[in-house]
């Protein structure tokens, strides 16, 4: 009985120091992309995410999702919002115990390849593409979409000068005439598509299987000692999506959005027509996080794998979605 007590009372112990521990926390810092328009950057801007979740808030912008992997591994970032799947698989392949909260949002028609105009190449005859060189962020979103793209086209990727690149950095490149293809997304993409025209539509794209779409991304860590205060910023991410997807507010979110993405209105109102955010309920479907986004994963890595980008896959995702954050939040 007493080795009973005695566990019984480390337990406790564990328990309050646990929850000592999580109210003991007073600031976080989130990831996030510069000219990739959301509704959470309103709900950022007007204080929302403070208001609601009693904690101060350090918002980091990122260029590309393996810097925001690096970050949460280092304990610099807690929360990574639009994370790409790839580069998420990336991390998790390697063994990072990161966890995807939420389908921040899907965007088939903004991550693309685009090739050079005077080059005059397009799907009819992208196997020109051979011995090109191509600015490509590895690990991420537009890495898989190239690599699905180029095996469509039976164009075989060891023959071209792959370049590792952030898509801005790419965009300028590619309009210089440095570079023959370039991929990315935002902002940089519709400065690409000045110099350039993409070989599919995000349509085509998704009738191949190549679903675009990002994650919110936690350590895993944080999930299991801040459950709350998860949720909360999963309940207002997801009512300021339910907000701008309503309509009726937009006219008043837009400039806020807009001057918190470094864009214009105009850009930022094209952007966002391209993008798609499903509500909680959608993302719990089995179409997301109910098993879609599990097998969609395994499928990136997969590819990845053959590609030589990853030394091996894990044998399910499963455990690498945490849907019970989200859950908690539409309670909420």
């Amino acid at each position: 009985m007493r080795t009973t007590t005695f566990r019984t009372a480390v337990a406790v112990a564990a328990l309050m120091a646990g929850a000592q521990a999580a109210q003991a926390l007073d600031e976080i810092t989130v990831a996030y992309f510069l000219e990739w328009p959301m509704p959470f950057e309103y709900a950022k801007v007007m204080g929302t995410y403070e208001q609601e979740m009693g904690v101060k808030i350090n918002w980091r912008s990122f260029d590309t999702g393996t810097a925001m992997s690096a970050a949460m591994a280092s304990g610099d970032v807690q929360i990574a919002v639009s994370q790409g799947v790839p580069p998420f698989v990336v991390a998790t392949s390697a063994g990072q115990d990161l966890q995807a909260v939420d389908v921040a949002v899907s965007y088939a028609e903004n991550d693309n390849c685009v090739v050079r105009t005077d080059l005059e190449i397009t799907k009819d005859n992208a196997a020109e593409l051979a011995g090109k060189k191509v600015a490509v962020p590895i690990g991420t979103a537009a890495h898989y979409g190239f690599l699905k793209q180029m095996s469509h086209f039976g164009v075989d990727i060891s023959t071209m000068e792959i370049v590792d690149m952030a898509p801005p950095d790419a965009a300028a490149a590619f309009a210089q005439g440095s570079l023959d293809m370039a991929c990315g997304w935002g902002g940089a993409l519709r400065r690409m598509l000045e110099s350039g025209n993409v070989l599919l539509t995000g349509a085509e794209k998704e009738e191949l299987g190549i679903l675009v779409f990002d994650v919110t991304s936690v350590p895993a860590s944080f999930a299991a000692e801040q459950p709350e205060l998860l949720s909360k910023f999963l309940k207002v991410t997801a009512d300021a999506n339910a907000m701008w997807n309503e309509g009726s507010k937009q006219a008043e979110m837009l400039p806020v959005i807009a001057q918190d993405a470094g864009m214009d209105e105009t850009a930022t109102a094209d952007t966002m027509a391209t993008f798609v955010f499903p509500s909680a309920e959608d993302q719990l479907s089995a179409k997301w996080l109910g098993g879609g986004a599990q097998e969609f994963m395994k499928g990136v890595a997969d590819v990845f794998v053959q590609a030589g980008s990853v030394p091996a896959a894990l044998d399910s995702y499963d455990n690498a979605v945490n849907v019970a954050p989200l859950s908690s939040a539409a309670g909420m």
